[in-house]
């Protein structure tokens, strides 16, 4: 049954389902994991570098992590070449906002415009939808430091902490238990069922050690070196402004070591 409408993306399903916008996101799942993490200082974003092969010259700039404007950045999960339409549709629009109006787009606004431009790929004829999820981090001065996932649906919605590419169940189960700690008096009884215990984020040092045990835990048995992942940093400087860091290998490698011996005291215990 599904054979006679997967090959339209204009057209439902009996059952109501899009299929090409579903072959679109299992794409993404086979990419490369990235792990976006909501600090209470910035926001982390770790990616996994997939090395096809040992002849391909090093990429001068990241190949996962992209800055939109000043104070947005993003990471990619899928067709590299289908995000770049998407990313240079991003920067055109925050130009624009800045221009217009002489102030800094807010992050949601800039995330919606690219969302509204990858919907319009799955309701007419003769396109696909574009085969690449992102995690955009940015900041603004009224909702402070966000984190946003998009899909090839146009879908997109809010996170403290989300992975997506392959694994991304298991990182996101990891996610669960290990980020952020309970506020002193969550132990006590609830009312309410449904309200969850109130967390408390992170700093960005204790979201770059929980970003590569996520990496750990999703990247098929590899072991994590400075040369298989990337940590990229977004945080406020002394004046307030949007600091974009990617850490070098030996900051990569410290944090690597921190990991391990986390990792190795809490076996000895």
């Amino acid at each position: 049954m599904a054979r006679r409408y997967d090959s339209s993306t204009t057209t439902f399903s009996p059952e109501g389902r899009l299929h090409q916008v579903e072959y679109a996101i299992e794409a993404i799942n086979n990419a490369g994991t990235s792990v976006g993490i909501l600090a209470k200082d910035g926001v982390v974003m770790a990616s996994e570098r997939k090395i096809t092969s040992g002849l391909l010259a090093p990429a001068r700039t990241s190949e996962k992590t992209y800055k939109l404007c000043g104070h947005a950045t993003c990471t990619v999960a899928g067709l590299t070449a289908d995000a770049n339409i998407l990313i240079d549709q991003a920067r055109l629009r925050a130009g624009r906002y800045e221009y217009q109006y002489q102030e800094p787009i807010p992050i949601e606004n800039l995330v919606e415009h690219v969302c509204n431009y990858k919907q319009a790929y799955t309701q007419y004829g003769g396109l696909r939808p574009f085969g690449v999820a992102f995690l955009f981090a940015g900041y603004d001065e009224t909702h402070g430091f966000q984190l946003y996932q998009s899909d090839p649906s146009g879908n997109y919605s809010g996170w403290k902490a989300t992975v997506i590419g392959a694994n991304n169940q298991a990182g996101k189960s990891l996610l669960k238990t290990d980020y952020g700690t309970k506020k002193e008096g969550d132990d006590q009884m609830k009312t309410d069922e449904a309200a969850g215990p109130e967390i408390e984020m992170p700093n960005v040092a204790e979201a770059c050690r929980l970003a590569v045990k996520v990496l750990n835990k999703t990247m098929d048995g590899a072991v994590a070196s400075p040369e298989k992942l990337e940590l990229f940093v977004m945080s406020l400087d002394e004046d307030g402004k949007c600091v974009h860091k990617t850490l070098s290998e030996d900051e990569a490698k410290a944090v690597i070591a921190e990991v391990e011996a986390e990792t190795a005291a809490a076996g000895d215990t």
